[in-house]
């Protein structure tokens, strides 16, 4: 059963405030402990709007790695890049951010490139941050021919190529057991039918038709969920 804890708040600001305070602790105590942090971070408006805040921390962010969770697979320059909106926010803070895209013609060795590049950090991530919204997505798992790819990765795998169902860009992901072997799950969710899905994701747990509820089914540690209307 998935042990997941739920945060309510009453406004975005009071959500980012108390995320980005989260968020600031598990990268302060990995750098206390290691002397080096990494995290995995959306690019979704939800957490766009969280960016800030955390980005404010008073934090020694050289010694912070920081990848997207997934990328379309465009170049840095392009709006659609979520490398590029990460990098706007933590680059000015001293921190290092790694684009996982790499922009090839098969997105499958697209998906290489981004494993092989996350094999060259040091594993496994300290946080991995999902930003759930109304496709039930983890990352950039989703509906479509690479579905069980993505979940059934072998372990050693980081990140995989997939092709979203119904059309739209490639994109890079984690795979489900490289999300699992983080040493915390952080999601952020809004409004009440995202809620909702969630839950009955969460409820549904290996029967979900939804990603998030397939990936989380696996969870070993336990998730706090951030949520607001």
């Amino acid at each position: 059963m998935i042990e997941a804890e739920w945060w309510d708040y009453d406004s975005p600001d009071e959500m980012a405030e108390a995320v980005a305070g989260d968020i600031g602790f598990i990268i302060a105590s990995a750098l206390d402990a290691r002397a080096a942090a990494l995290v995995a971070l959306p690019a979704t408006d939800t957490a766009r709007e969280i960016f800030p805040a955390l980005a404010a921390a008073e934090l020694q962010w050289r010694q912070v790695t920081i990848v997207p969770s997934d990328d379309a697979i465009v170049g840095v320059d392009s709006e659609d890049s979520s490398a590029r909106a990460i990098a706007q926010i933590f680059l000015p803070t001293g921190a290092r951010v790694i684009p996982i895209a790499t922009v090839l013609d098969d997105y499958r060795l697209a998906g290489n490139s981004a494993d092989a590049r996350l094999q060259d950090l040091p594993w496994p991530p300290d946080l991995v941050w999902l930003s759930v919204e109304e496709e039930g997505n983890a990352a950039g798992i989703a509906a479509g021919a690479d579905f069980q790819d993505a979940l059934e990765a072998p372990k050693a795998r980081r990140a995989v190529g997939v092709m979203p169902e119904g059309g739209g860009a490639p994109r890079v992901t984690l795979t489900r057991s490289s999300i699992l072997s983080a040493r915390t799950v952080l999601i952020t969710v809004r409004g009440d039918s995202n809620r909702k899905l969630l839950e009955l994701a969460i409820a549904d747990g290996q029967s979900s038709q939804l990603p998030i509820g397939r990936v989380l089914a696996e969870a070993e540690q336990p998730i706090d969920i951030h949520w607001c209307a």
